[in-house]
């Protein structure tokens, strides 16, 4: 059997009888190319922002695109095209579309300056934070990991149970102006480190860290640097290349305009070779051949396999959710016909506003440092989801509540109105 880039359930059983498989893994030790070059899949979308020709009607005041993301009305229709598809028999070879699935992984890998062969689905970041610790031998391996207090709030389940089992876990703490100081985090690493995971973008406040220091850092002491980069990815430029990041990982249905259930790991091609194999599964196989069905010539064993040697082969496992690829190719597309660049101009103004105005109402205290320019902008205040949730809801605006916290999020949708409209409501909820 001949297959370059992995196989599809159905060309397991086709590929049966195919060519010998030494020409197949030969062939498999050549990473990928890069998606040929097609139509735009959101040509048909303008680019003047507000983006309101994608996100028209809503009827909600929604400032929240940090926690989802709206659909937009070129990935509903993606979705669309593709259930019809199915409902009419009209899926192509395998469970998904392969072409479009190969293009997928190479918008991705554009938007970070990686290669395809750097990329693998996986279903979620929580997921390419496990992967990544998996590969890495830990815990069996012992050692140290240095993380912080403004990483995705959900790892720290992972680091406390890892650290039940013998890791050796530091916190770090973010200062008064709410930034994690690179030389806090170079006094917690030590020789002993196996591993950096920070967030590119805080969940908590927006914080940007600045990531080559850090992967700097970790390279000095042997240890290597995960990003959690959910709230990087598709809002503010971030450069596997030039930073040294080691493992990336992002979900899609922040700010991809994608939705849950599909996300992407990047690791650096040189690592591949050095790490443990975390996981086996069939979309990892470059080539397969049996002997044991009709017509399949004799051999010993009865079925010989070769596994991919790019990040697909080593982190890829089974079917994925084919409506978020369909999604993501329109979205990343669009992502770049829009450009970070005029997405940040439009955004900085309103974000700008509410870090100016919020703090002026009764009760609110600004966690968001001054030169952040990612999407989020942060306030502490007590009570904040039981004393402003009824106000909000009762006045149909949206925006990140937790207990004693209330985040902005400023997406390519959202105008000056909308962050107007947020005051407004602020101002006449009960501050008591």
């Amino acid at each position: 059997m001949t297959e370059h880039v992995g196989l599809t359930r159905r060309a397991w059983i086709a590929g049966a009888s195919a060519a010998p498989l030494a020409a197949t893994t030969a062939a498999a030790q050549t990473p990928p190319a890069a998606a040929p070059a097609a139509p735009s899949p959101s040509a048909g979308a303008s680019t003047a922002l507000p983006a309101l020709d994608q996100f028209p009607g809503m009827n909600v005041t929604y400032l929240d695109a940090g926690s989802i993301h709206p659909f937009s009305v070129g990935a509903r229709q993606a979705v669309a095209d593709f259930l019809s598809s199915r409902a009419m028999g009209g899926q192509p070879p395998g469970y998904g579309d392969i072409d479009r699935e190969e293009r997928v992984i190479g918008m991705f890998a554009e938007l970070i300056n990686a290669t395809p062969a750097e990329i693998a689905f996986v279903q979620s970041t929580t997921m390419g934070e496990w992967l990544t610790i998996r590969s890495l031998g830990i815990p069996e391996s012992g050692g140290r990991i240095v993380t912080d207090d403004l990483h995705f709030f959900g790892s720290f389940v992972l680091y406390n149970e890892l650290k039940k089992q013998g890791m050796d876990v530091v916190i770090v703490r973010a200062r008064a102006d709410h930034k994690v100081h690179l030389e806090d985090l170079a006094a917690a690493v030590n020789g002993n480190t196996k591993l950096i995971a920070v967030s590119a973008v805080s969940t908590i406040n927006g914080f940007q860290h600045e990531l080559k220091p850090i992967a700097d850092l970790a390279h000095a002491h042997g240890a290597k640097l995960y990003v959690d980069a959910i709230h990087g990815c598709g809002v503010v430029p971030i450069d596997v290349r030039a930073s040294g990041v080691d493992f990336l990982a992002s979900a899609s249905y922040k700010w991809l305009m994608g939705d849950m259930g599909l996300g992407f790991l990047y690791c650096r091609a040189d690592l591949l070779p050095t790490l443990k194999q975390p996981q086996i599964g069939y979309e990892q196989a470059a080539a397969f051949r049996s002997h044991a069905y009709p017509y399949d010539p004799p051999g010993d064993p009865l079925f010989e396999t070769a596994l991919r040697t790019d990040a697909q082969g080593h982190f890829g496992m089974g079917t994925k959710s084919n409506t978020v690829v369909a999604q993501l190719y329109f979205s990343l597309d669009y992502i770049k016909r829009l450009g970070l660049d005029a997405m940040r101009e439009h955004r900085q103004p309103l974000l700008d506003k509410a870090k100016r105005e919020i703090p002026r109402i009764a009760g609110f205290s600004p966690m968001t440092p001054d030169d952040c320019t990612s999407a989020l902008a942060a306030f502490a205040y007590r009570d904040a989801r039981t004393k402003l949730g009824p106000t909000l809801r009762a006045a149909n605006v949206r925006v990140t509540l937790s207990a004693n916290r209330l985040r902005v999020s400023g997406a390519v949708f959202n105008t000056m109105a909308d962050v107007d409209r947020l005051l407004n409501v602020l101002e006449s909820a009960p501050h008591s």
